[in-house]
């Protein structure tokens, strides 16, 4: 997952936090009666209901979300998608949700009219969290150019960016459950369906930017939507307040009573009714009781507990975001689908406890349970994974397909049927633990210092708890051992609490809790520790060759047998990359070669964005000009399964081959060095991030980056993507590249070839280039026997691409429209090859003999029929299949590529 972050990416919009948030600051109770919510009505006359305030919370979860995601995506673009740059960017966006929760929960209670104060932070947010998008939209050369001489000053001027509307959104959930809270001891009930209602808001932010916004209006698009959202809020919360006027503010003028008084009050109507009675006495001395009375030792506790329970929900996100992925996605809307159920958990489990509160006497036993429950159900669910999942997952897939009719809405559910077997369970318990800590720890009083403060530990324990597990336990345990770990951690929780809330001097509660740790932590110790890579394609007993899990992503080496011909597949967070097949061979020495083979100048540098399986990188070696080679790769584990590849010329232990592990277009950004190659080789472009690696802007940075004369080749696969979708990325690369070319590299890859000035093909340099032994060799083991051959895989030039192009918008960072596109169509290459042969051209050879060109028109016409015979394969017309290959067998048999599809029967 190139996008790499240290968790689904943004499971909290204001208080709508993983773990669920967390209230502070009660008094101490009996287990039995303190909080107790069995005043269950919310309809005193005079008093504000939490329905409306709940719908305001809903729309501000939804701006929320939106923008967690749309800043991620924009901070992949300024610090990199390295998971450690992500995760200290994302960190500052939590650190300020935690600041806001607890600075401005205090300030709540010092509020007359905090349904006011409310509509003022709404429309404080739509104005920064605008400003922010547009400001990182432009923020990339600033951020290279502050980190040249100082990096911790161009942190901090992201860390500040991203602080100032997260602080402000921080607030919104202590402020209005402090502007319904009354003192009846419910603010259990009230909390639960307030954060139920935000997480919900939550939800849909989290579907809008995929499956809507993004995709029609762009980034900045959705920005403005998303600040519609905070506006509608601010608006209706003015209208609230102008309708409720005082009687909105609930309980100052109870603050300043003694507690005797206040426990009198509640009990008559008068409290509860009276608008007299919720008028605020504003003397000093109330405020300042309010404002500094210390929490109890019971809130301490029941607030550091759910803290640490926050760091572990955190935990079970990061790994969670790894073992799903193997029977999901990369897709953005496959991410979306998995968070949106995740925080359905919380917000059902939420409301089910709000519903439930009046019945529950011993809220510490309860707490404890969930904590410790929900890490048993975690364990238990990977204990019993297994290929029942896929068959269930298509099962509903076809079931909805036959029911809607569309292929998109059931690839959904299957990604559904997998998000909701791994998470869904679990989050119940986790989004129900919020209520139930704030019948502990929130009292009377204090209800938006007190709210706040505990949304604020629990965010700050989502930070550690992510970092920790990223960071430390993944790579050192590993995705199961750190799931029994963090259940174990939960459980210790658990106990705690269970302890704490013992009734009757006995610790039954408790010692169950410890139990169920102990039973979690077994599980997993007991489980195999490839686990996940047992599922992959081929990956059972001995096809396993290579497997590393860390807070990057998962990497393994699966070893495939295909009639008779075996070799290895690489496959990064389950899904498979590429491997050391003959046509992953031709194209990605193709893919090195052809560009230097057809250079106007005498190349001396390339560089290769993606090491991948170590071909491409590895085949520079065979061109001898070169005197400088790089690679930039993301995750340190590709470089270590490298090995495990035939036909790199030892890229893995080349000296001169320099390594460096690097985002692709952070290596560009951040380095002026100049270069005659670059060759890009990214995942798909469908994939979640990697459209960075395809957009215009990124070829313009590119493009800043060659030397005179320099070239950039871009793979462009067929399949991975609908023919539309190449048309905008073949625009995105010809608006840029004023010369530029189309090669066919393989039956499912092309190349694009650009540069800033002319392309001169030139016969006789090229025969001499291409005649080099080591060079020569190179290209006749993957079915490329001449000079001629390499210009035979020519299509077409920069007109041939504009008139394939169209209309079609290109891809930009603004619009990334491909990487939310509709599921791709089955057999799409049977579209989009025909439609580019269509645009073949004559290539601009110079000084070509009649016998190049008749061996080129020859060569040309055998990959002609080759493509025929492959097109009739995929729509199952078996006689033009064998007609064509039996054709090209007698004609040209003995070519390696050709042979191989032959020797496979495909």
């Amino acid at each position: 997952m190139r996008m790499g972050t240290a968790a689904m990416k943004g499971a909290r919009a204001q208080g709508a936090k993983p773990q669920g948030s967390k209230p502070q600051g009660a008094k101490p109770q009996s287990p039995d009666t303190k909080g107790s919510d069995t005043q269950r009505p919310d309809s005193d006359a005079g008093t504000l209901t939490v329905a409306r305030p709940a719908a305001l919370l809903f729309l501000s979860g939804s701006a929320a979300l939106v923008f967690q995601v749309l800043w991620i995506k924009q901070l992949s673009l300024v610090v990199g998608v390295e998971v450690s740059a992500i995760a200290g960017a994302v960190s500052a966006f939590f650190l300020g949700l935690a600041l806001g929760g607890w600075r401005l929960g205090r300030l709540a209670d010092r509020q007359r009219r905090p349904v006011r104060f409310y509509a003022l932070l709404e429309t404080a947010v739509a104005v920064s969290c605008v400003a922010v998008t547009l400001a990182l939209a432009h923020s990339a050369a600033l951020f290279v150019a502050v980190e040249s001489f100082s990096p911790l000053a161009a942190w901090l001027m992201i860390g500040l960016m991203l602080v100032v509307p997260s602080f402000l959104m921080g607030g919104t959930l202590p402020v209005l459950l402090r502007a319904v809270h009354r003192q009846d001891a419910g603010v259990s009930r009230r909390g639960g369906v307030l954060y139920a209602a935000n997480t919900c808001g939550a939800i849909l932010g989290a579907l809008l930017p995929a499956f809507f916004l993004i995709p029609r209006f762009g980034v900045q698009g959705a920005a403005y939507a998303a600040a519609s959202l905070n506006v509608l809020a601010a608006l209706g919360a003015w209208a609230l307040d102008r309708k409720a006027g005082d009687s909105a503010s609930p309980a100052l003028a109870a603050t300043a009573m003694p507690a005797t008084a206040m426990s009198a009050a509640v009990t008559t109507a008068a409290v509860t009714t009276a608008p007299a009675m919720a008028a605020p006495v504003t003397t000093a001395a109330a405020l300042a009781a309010t404002a500094f009375r210390p929490l109890t030792s019971e809130a301490r506790l029941a607030v550091g507990l759910y803290a640490a329970a926050g760091g572990i929900a955190l935990g079970y996100e990061v790994v969670w975001s790894q073992m799903i992925v193997p029977f999901m996605s990369t897709r953005a809307f496959a991410f979306a689908i998995v968070l949106a159920t995740y925080l359905a958990g919380l917000a059902i489990g939420a409301a089910l406890y709000a519903r439930l509160a009046h019945r529950v006497r011993n809220p510490w036993a309860v707490f404890g349970s969930l904590i410790a429950g929900a890490g048993l159900i975690a364990v238990l669910e990977v204990a019993v994974l297994g290929k029942w999942l896929v068959v269930a997952q298509t099962y509903v897939e076809a079931v909805v397909v036959q029911w809607t009719g569309s292929d998109f809405a059931g690839m959904c559910a299957r990604f559904a049927v997998a998000a909701a077997s791994f998470v869904l369970a679990p989050t119940l318990l986790l989004g129900a633990a919020f209520p139930a800590v704030l019948r502990i720890a929130v009292g009377d009083t204090q209800v938006g210092r007190e709210v706040g403060a505990v949304l604020a530990w629990n965010t700050l324990g989502g930070i550690a708890g992510t970092l920790l597990t990223g960071f430390l336990l993944l790579p050192a345990l590993g995705l199961v051992r750190t799931l029994g770990l963090l259940a174990a951690m939960a459980a210790l929780v658990g106990a705690a609490a269970a302890w704490r809330g013992r009734s009757g001097g006995t610790a039954t509660s408790g010692i169950a809790t410890g139990l169920i740790g102990l039973a979690a932590l077994a599980v997993a110790v007991l489980l195999p520790q490839d686990q996940f890579a047992r599922l992959l394609p081929g990956a059972s007993g001995a096809g396993l060759v290579f497997y590393e899990e860390s807070h990057g992503g998962t990497v393994a080496v699966v070893e495939q047998t295909s009639q008779g011909s075996r070799f290895n597949r690489l496959y990064i967070q389950g899904v498979s990359n590429s491997g050391d097949a003959m046509p992953s061979l031709r194209y990605m020495r193709l893919q090195a070669l052809l560009p230097l083979i057809v250079h106007n100048g005498d190349p001396k540098s390339a560089l290769v964005v993606g090491y991948g399986t170590g071909i491409t990188a590895g085949a520079l070696s065979q061109y001898p000009g070169l005197e400088k080679r790089a690679v930039a790769e993301l995750l340190p584990a590709v470089l270590r399964a490298a090995p495990h590849f035939q036909g790199t010329f030892q890229a893995a232990s080349d000296p001169g081959l320099d390594k460096r592990l690097q985002d692709g277009r952070r290596a560009l950004q951040a380095s002026d060095e100049q270069w005659d190659l670059i060759t890009l080789e990214p995942p798909p472009p469908s994939a979640t991030g990697v459209v960075n690696l395809y957009s215009r802007d990124f070829y313009q940075l590119a493009a800043r980056r060659l030397a005179p004369q320099g070239i950039v080749a871009q793979w462009l696969p067929l399949p991975t993507q609908n023919e539309d979708d190449t048309r905008a990325l073949v625009a995105s690369f010809i608006q840029v590249f004023p010369h530029a070319s189309l090669w066919t590299s393989e039956l499912h890859e092309m190349l694009l070839v650009g540069s800033m000035q002319p392309l001169e093909l030139d016969a006789a340099r090229i025969q001499a280039r291409y005649a080099q032994p080591n060079t020569a060799a190179a290209l006749k083991a993957v079915g490329v026997p001449s000079a001629a051959a390499l210009l035979a895989t020519w299509v077409t030039d920069r007109d041939g691409l504009a008139h394939f192009a169209g209309d079609t918008p290109a891809v930009t960072d603004d619009r990334p429209g491909i990487e939310y596109a509709t599921w791709v169509r089955p057999r799409e290459v049977t579209r989009t090859l025909p439609s580019l042969l269509a645009e073949r051209s004559p290539p601009p050879l110079a000084g070509a003999s009649q016998a190049m060109v008749a061996e080129m028109d020859l060569e040309r016409a055998r990959l002609d029929t080759f493509y025929r015979a492959a097109l009739a394969a995929y729509v199952g017309d078996r006689e033009t299949w064998g007609r064509e290959i039996n054709r090209l067998a007698r004609n040209d048999g003995d070519n390696a590529y050709y042979r191989w599809f032959m020797g496979n029967g495909q």
